[in-house]
């Protein structure tokens, strides 16, 4: 199965901290990497990281709060200073566009902005690997998650009935797409002898700020890995209120409902030395949940 991994360059909240970066997410598949926001020090995760700037082909900015886009300028600067002169594709809010374009433009000649409606869910990014929907959330200002979701892939070619009936590689491929095979004597081998089941198609969803939203889970149904922020715990519920946030049990409540298959947290509020008292509280609710660290590298 194609690799479809997560790398967690960043799970803090808005004040700094020494344990935690700012959030910042890269996803990979099939060797292309899109990242998810760009908190300060972004750019210096991805050298800890071992991650190549050159290989990030779009940035998807939820909202416009400093420790989710602050980051930007900076990465895009290194790369104009590297020479890069590959596409860069920046989706966000409409409000990035007038706030940093002509910074943008300065430091990288090769950028395109796409601004998103973060009060639709509509697909904002596709190739032929996957498409990015927006998911919309409610927080203090504009903001939306992201859904990468896999295209279907096409079935395994069962190699010892090739080997057996001869067929020529050449046939391969339509064989893939579908068809029978025809021997010289005029039997035909129907495609489903030929081939076995592709891999199952993937996802992965990222519910960055937002308060709790009990029909969430609406728009998530069935997904692999659910991100969702859980800046504080029970002790922090009114906090959470007031700044639409979410508690680590509110987001394991979406992760049920939706059916999904892991949960991570991230998002930490700067208050919490240890964010186990998040994922036990988590845990009560939606076993299979994760704490989010820097330097975790997941596959989906």
């Amino acid at each position: 199965m194609t690799p479809f991994k997560l790398y967690i360059l960043g799970c803090g909240s808005a004040l700094p901290t020494p344990r935690h970066y700012a959030t910042s997410q890269i996803v990979e598949l099939r060797g292309k990497q899109f990242m998810v926001d760009c908190g300060e020090g972004t750019q210096i995760q991805l050298r800890r990281s071992r991650i190549g700037f050159n290989k990030i082909r779009a940035v998807f900015i939820s909202h416009l709060h400093g420790d989710h886009c602050f980051g930007l300028i900076g990465m895009i600067s290194t790369f104009g200073l590297q020479g890069r002169t590959a596409p860069l594709h920046v989706y966000s809010p409409k409000e990035l566009e007038e706030m940093l374009m002509s910074q943008l433009k300065f430091f990288c000649t090769h950028l395109s902005f796409h601004a998103v409606d973060t009060s639709e869910q509509s697909v904002v990014y596709e190739d032929n690997s996957l498409t990015v929907q927006t998911i919309p959330l409610e927080h203090r200002v504009p903001c939306c998650g992201y859904l990468f979701r896999e295209k279907p892939t096409l079935p395994h070619i069962r190699r010892d009935m090739i080997d057996y009936l001869g067929i020529p590689v050449s046939q391969i491929n339509n064989i893939k797409l579908g068809d029978d095979w025809v021997c010289e004597d005029g039997t035909v081998i129907s495609n489903s002898r030929l081939v076995s089941p592709p891999d199952p198609v993937r996802s992965y969803a990222y519910c960055s700020d937002t308060r709790y939203m009990p029909t969430l889970y609406e728009r998530l149904k069935n997904v692999d890995l659910l991100y969702h922020e859980s800046t504080y715990g029970d002790d922090n519920m009114q906090m959470a209120e007031t700044y639409y946030h979410s508690t680590a049990r509110q987001a394991a409540c979406v992760a049920r409902d939706a059916g999904a298959k892991r949960l991570l947290l991230g998002h930490y509020s700067s208050r919490y030395d240890n964010e186990e008292v998040l994922l036990k509280q988590a845990q009560e609710v939606f076993p299979d949940t994760y704490l989010a660290n820097e330097k975790m590298v997941i596959e989906v």
